[in-house]
């Protein structure tokens, strides 16, 4: 297959630019504040459209669309040879001149070339590239844009690990009259540990009585979220649903004293050690269950987790990924990949959770931009994704002015960062 995959990509590549078509909508108001509305842009935008939108104008859809993208065939062929999952990872957009409302596009695609196969955290794969541009009805182009994909091969998962069709997480914690304010908690944001309401001993896990003095009064206090793991197991068998082995199970100390059972992610197995500190996370596992879990203390703190008032980590834009949010933005975005709104498809492919797609991603750069330079004319959007943006996170933005047309764009989410980019303006900025 990889020799006939690099045969083909040659023959493509050497076709220069291909006639895309028409796009199947003209500009229109609706499509726009559609799209300003899924992804909470306030701007007025008057008779122009959002320049990130440019995609969204010759997105088939959910219409079969043959001969849709320059990298159709490679694609194809890729599925055929079980490299079935796709992500996007590059996105650089110039804009010409923004688009104006009744105006009507067709574009143009070139195909830019396969490398690989790679070794990534998604599995093995390919990276696809290619090129598109989009032209006015006189033929004067009015933006470029290089795609990348990587296609890859979702990891095998155990015999029988295979997640629940009805994307609910088979495994529910049992909730009882001792335990219900801990999961309470979690839901809050919090991470809760039973207190003694007599001596003040704090205990984990949770019970009726105080092993220390007997009493049944009991309260509880919020945890730092800090500690350092205890001891750990790497667990290899027998399958859980929802996890790709190996993954590490592990006892973490907290600052207060306790103990508490939970996984650590956010880095390989093989990087665990005792002693490491550790902080906590949130993992969202289906639209009712969060599940607290631990991540090395060196993954930048962007998780949702309590702070006093005041401290919250720096952030020019910060946007609640709800599964609400990631859909919206998908659709708005005619992107009906079902990673985007699937969660049993999405696990299947071997990710946590649905995850947001990156025509929005360019969207929400763009907004955190032109909130950092309000009036400017943009003039260009790169970016590189990294770590999912998984529903039930929180998208934090931060931005840093280059030079008088350059600013970087960072966005960390509680696995690292999701998009470093970077915008330019016109010489008006």
């Amino acid at each position: 297959m990889h020799d006939e995959l690099l045969a083909l990509a040659d023959r493509l590549a050497a076709r220069g630019e291909q006639d895309g078509g028409p796009c199947p909508d003209a500009v229109n108001p609706a499509m726009i504040r559609n799209w300003t509305q899924a992804l909470g842009d306030p701007r007025d935008w008057e008779d122009a459209a959002p320049p990130a939108m440019i995609q969204v104008w010759s997105m088939p859809g959910l219409v079969e669309q043959k001969g849709g993208s320059a990298a159709e065939e490679p694609l194809r062929l890729l599925d055929a040879h079980g490299y079935t999952g796709v992500v996007a990872t590059n996105c650089e957009q110039t804009y010409d001149r923004y688009v104006k409302v009744g105006e009507r596009l067709s574009s143009r695609m070139r195909f830019g070339g396969v490398t690989g196969p790679k070794r990534t955290a998604m599995g093995e794969g390919y990276f696809v590239t290619w090129y598109q541009s989009w032209y006015d009805e006189a033929g004067e182009r009015v933006a470029e844009m290089l795609f990348r994909v990587l296609k890859f091969q979702p990891r095998k998962r155990a015999g029988g690990n295979v997640p629940n069709k009805g994307g609910r997480y088979p495994l529910r914690p049992a909730v009882g009259p001792d335990t219900r304010f801990f999961w309470d908690g979690v839901d809050a944001g919090e991470l809760r540990v039973q207190k003694c309401g007599a001596c003040g001993a704090l205990r984990h896990p949770p019970g009726p009585m105080c092993p220390k003095c007997h009493a049944t009064e009991r309260g509880y206090v919020v945890a730092s979220g800090r500690g350092a793991v205890h001891s750990y197991v790497v667990h290899h068998h027998p399958p859980v649903p929802g996890r790709t082995p190996p993954f590490v199970v592990a006892v973490v100390e907290l600052e207060e004293g306790v103990r508490i059972v939970g996984n650590v992610i956010g880095c390989p197995p093989e990087d665990v050690r005792v002693g490491m500190p550790v902080r906590l996370t949130f993992e969202r596992m289906d639209d009712e269950l969060t599940l607290p879990q631990w991540t090395p203390a060196s993954v930048p703190d962007t998780a949702p987790e309590p702070e006093p008032a005041g401290q919250a980590p720096p952030a020019d834009l910060e946007i609640e990924l709800t599964p609400t949010f990631v859909i919206a933005t998908a659709l708005a975005t005619r992107d009906f990949t079902p990673v985007h709104h699937d969660t049993a498809l999405a696990r299947a492919q071997g990710t946590r959770d649905i995850f947001v797609n990156i025509l929005t991603t360019m969207g929400v750069v763009q907004r955190a931009a032109l909130d950092a330079v309000p009036g400017a004319t943009l003039e260009t959007i790169a970016v590189r994704l990294g770590v999912p943006a998984y529903a039930g996170d929180t998208l934090r933005l931060h931005t840093d002015r280059v030079d008088g047309r350059t600013l970087r764009v960072r966005g960390a989410v509680s696995l690292g960062d999701h998009v470093t980019a970077t915008v330019t303006f016109r010489e008006d900025a």
